[in-house]
């Protein structure tokens, strides 16, 4: 008698998703990535729904930084671990070993190019690795996001997002910050576009 796949290996990790805005969420346990030219607003956004530390890797030769008092408009700054990648490689280790450990609910990766397969492939295994080791400690399974240049296409990925900022509906309103956010492709989910404002200390659908 042949048993489900389930059965054999176990029972499956339970899926938990991690709310972004209203009823948008992302699947933890996995890997997403988000292109244009918001997309830092994204893990931002992202990073103010949830608690504890989180890991943050950017390019050591690229001279843009993140600003702490941008993103204390979203999250509070001092829960960043940075850290700095001379090559795409050493950017893809970190956040490998990132996921790996479970010590962290949010690894994000400032990638100066869109990885291949293999590596995404990698990042997921390390992701699932970093959800058993969560559930030992009673934590959360950890999620990667990936901040890709131009117009993204990770293969491989959970999700795709592309966010770039909206005109604000009126121009009476003072740096209205509203964003036009696009699902490009998620398992099990059609494309579509929303738009998202920031109220109080979170975004949320318009």
């Amino acid at each position: 008698m042949s048993l489900p796949i389930q059965d054999m290996f176990g029972p499956r990790p339970k899926q938990v998703v991690q709310p972004l805005a209203g009823p948008l969420g992302l699947l933890r346990g996995r890997v997403h990535e988000c292109c244009g030219p918001a997309r830092v607003v994204m893990a931002a956004a992202l990073m103010g729904r949830m608690a504890g530390p989180v890991l943050w890797i950017s390019a050591a030769w690229q001279g843009e930084r993140l600003f702490p008092d941008g993103l204390a408009a979203f999250a509070d700054p001092s829960r960043l671990v940075m850290v700095q990648g001379r090559r795409m490689e050493d950017m893809l280790w970190a956040m490998e070993e990132g996921l790996r450990s479970g010590a962290v609910p949010l690894v994000v990766a400032e990638l100066p190019e869109v990885p291949a397969l293999t590596p995404v492939r990698r990042l997921h295994l390390a992701a699932e690795s970093g959800s058993e080791a969560a559930a030992g400690r009673r934590g959360v399974p950890p999620l990667g996001l990936m901040l890709t240049a131009g117009e993204g296409g990770a293969a491989g990925v959970e999700s795709r997002w592309r966010m770039e900022g909206a005109p604000a509906r009126s121009s009476l309103l003072d740096a209205a910050e509203v964003w036009r956010l696009e699902r490009l492709r998620a398992r099990g989910e059609e494309p579509a576009t929303f738009t998202l404002r920031r109220e109080g200390d979170g975004v949320v659908v318009a």
